[in-house]
């Protein structure tokens, strides 16, 4: 009964490819995988957006949506029918091609993204052995949709806006990669399956997931970061700062068109939050040995919603940086302990089993640490904040 629960989406799969010709079950087990994730992300995302809208109404002392549906719950379909039915404005000027191409090869690479991770036990697309680098092949494909985005719209402001996007995401997506390289050395393996089988093994009923030892740890706070800048979140989301860019490399789309963009970004959080849970949190493993008997899908869509609603808090609870603030940081700053992270996971894998390695990966961890940041406070001049007001 509980190998069913586990294995019910696989089977039922199954099934269905069984009652087709023999011929067609390859093709037809693609598609419905296919179907599968495009049915069930985009609800994912009706839902968060819904449980966003409501968490930053209550920390800002709003109602948030409250007139469509119960508690507000239908608002995401109202919402998605008004950007259906809204006048798509293109500007005279702008190439119409590139326009209407850039929010598509957005939603389209995030989509591909999801097609290696796996989302339970048996449920991954494809299980490629170079799955980790496919990962990141799409992931690239974003940035090339910003900025598709900002020159088409003939638009100072959506230039700047996909200029300074662009900057980060490259910058970020750095960190992202070598953080992601320490899992690899210690793993042996691209294959983000064989990740997950590596971590999914207990000690006294504690998991082997890779945050919970010194490289991986550091390495996942580096991921963190980096995936909040890599998906414009707060407090790194300056490429939309209304202040001083309109809405970025956005502003001149309307409509379904906005929508995509939409969707995409909070695709790609599902994404990449998805990718860190397969790295570092044991993927669709439990947390405990004796909670082996929950479907593994359901821990992994937890994990992934955990993440989510981090996303939010922090959204609801941080200021945006300047733009030096952020550059400075991810080069001064995290890239430097991320490169030291990858020498800390070699010491760990050649150091051998005892407590000498958690003291020595450790201690250099947190050495670095408080060494860099304080002196990149002293730099800085940080202090006291004193307000000063006009005469």
């Amino acid at each position: 009964m509980i190998e069913t629960a586990d294995q019910i989406f696989v089977l039922l799969k199954q099934w269905v490819v069984g009652l087709l010709p023999a011929g067609l079950q390859p093709v037809a087990g693609v598609l419905l995988s296919v179907v599968a994730i495009i049915a069930v992300f985009p609800t994912l995302f009706a839902l968060a957006v819904w449980v966003e809208r409501k968490a930053l109404g209550r920390m800002q002392n709003r109602i948030g949506p409250n007139r469509v549906g119960p508690l507000g719950i239908l608002q995401p379909v109202a919402d998605g029918i008004k950007s259906l039915t809204k006048e798509d404005i293109v500007p005279l000027s702008a190439d119409a091609a590139v326009h209407f191409l850039a929010p598509v090869v957005l939603v389209v690479a995030v989509f591909m993204g999801f097609a290696v991770l796996p989302m339970g036990r048996n449920m991954e697309l494809v299980d490629m052995d170079a799955g980790l680098l496919f990962f990141f092949a799409m992931g690239a494909s974003t940035e090339l949709s910003v900025f598709m985005a900002g020159w088409s719209s003939r638009n100072k402001y959506s230039l700047l806006g996909a200029m300074r996007a662009v900057a980060q995401m490259i910058s970020y997506e750095v960190v992202l990669l070598l953080s992601s390289a320490a899992v690899v050395m210690i793993t042996g393996s691209l294959s983000l399956v064989k990740i997950v089988e590596a971590q999914n093994h207990y000690t006294w009923g504690l998991p082997h997931w890779y945050i919970f030892t010194p490289w991986g740890c550091a390495g996942f706070v580096m991921y963190a970061i980096a995936a909040t800048a890599e998906t414009n979140r707060s407090p790194f989301d300056l490429p939309e700062g209304e202040s001083e860019l309109v809405a970025g490399y956005h502003t001149e789309y309307s409509g379904f068109k906005f929508a995509l963009f939409f969707l995409g970004e909070y695709l790609a959080m599902f994404s990449i939050s998805g990718l860190g849970t397969t790295l570092f949190l044991g993927g669709w493993s439990a947390p405990f040995s004796f909670l082996g008997w929950v479907p593994s899908w359901i821990w992994f869509f937890a994990k992934v919603m955990l993440s989510i609603v981090v996303f939010i808090w922090m959204r609801g609870t941080l200021p945006r940086l300047r733009q030096d603030q952020l550059m400075n940081f991810a080069w001064k700053f995290v890239l430097p302990l991320t490169m030291l992270n990858l020498l800390v996971a070699g010491l760990w894998r050649f150091l051998g089993d005892g407590w000498e390695r958690w003291v020595v990966c450790s201690a250099i961890l947190v050495l670095a640490f408080a060494v860099m940041g304080r002196e990149g406070m002293r730099r800085e001049h940080f202090g006291p904040r004193r307000y000063r007001y006009a005469e």
